[in-house]
């Protein structure tokens, strides 16, 4: 089995002192897996690093064994846009994590592919945090999480949705839910409005949210946990000026 691809590096692991197993995501071929010979030396220094883009040919005697990548080649280095900015790299680690431990190997990516490429495409701008808020949210749609945001679960009602549940993932309209405000989730009108430039603190209610569904419908199940990383996040929300 052999092919071509290009993909982001969103995990690496030394095998020996001379090679590194890398994790990628690929528009074509989804999340792979392969053995990468000579990943120490000098000019792979620059290249093997989470987030950068590169191209590979992959080989396999047959398809059950493990990849082996040769002919890398950096396409583009997203190094630069986190190594000075401990908040994007704890961004990076976390999208990497949960993407590592989400996204079964082969899998297509579909949807999920984009989100995770507009993070890297705009990581250097001011509202980088709404595209990792992105990222969770599709992320629960490609886990067969995808929530209901289309009307309200009791009224039937399709304006005025104000709410979220956490027990069902159904929208909630103003009236109906006001009585129960704190215990609901607040609905996340930036993400259906595909608008990039929310406040803060929607950005805040919306990585509630997403930390939320994922511990209770994905990681909980497999006996894991939101990425340490992940955790900081909300603080960042809360410094972090973003141009409206």
């Amino acid at each position: 089995m052999q092919f071509s691809g290009e993909g982001y590096i969103i995990k690496l692991k030394n095998h020996g002192e001379k090679s590194m197993i890398a994790t990628l995501v690929c528009p074509e071929h989804g999340k792979i897996v392969g053995f990468i010979n000579g990943a120490h030396s000098k000019r792979g220094l620059g290249i093997y690093q989470l987030g950068n883009y590169i191209s590979f040919n992959a080989y396999a005697r047959v398809e059950e064994n493990m990849l082996s990548l040769k002919g890398v080649e950096l396409v583009e280095s997203h190094t630069a846009d986190f190594m000075l900015d401990t908040d994007k790299i704890g961004a990076l680690s976390s999208l990497c994590r949960l993407t590592d431990i989400c996204v079964a190997e082969n899998d297509d990516l579909g949807h999920l592919y984009k989100v995770i490429k507009d993070f890297f495409q705009h990581i250097h701008e001011d509202n980088w945090l709404v595209y990792y808020s992105f990222f969770e949210y599709y992320l629960l749609d490609f886990l067969g999480v995808g929530l209901d945001v289309s009307e309200c679960a009791v009224t039937g009602k399709t304006n005025d949705l104000s709410y979220i549940s956490p027990k069902t993932g159904r929208a909630v309209c103003a009236k109906v839910g006001e009585p129960y405000k704190d215990r609901l989730y607040a609905y996340p009108h930036y993400i259906v409005d595909k608008n990039y430039r929310p406040q803060r603190a929607e950005v805040a209610d919306l990585l509630k949210m997403t930390g939320g569904f994922l511990t209770k419908n994905f990681l909980a199940g497999h006996n894991l946990q939101l990425p340490e990383k992940r955790a900081n996040l909300l603080n960042i929300v809360k410094k972090y000026q973003m141009k409206m």
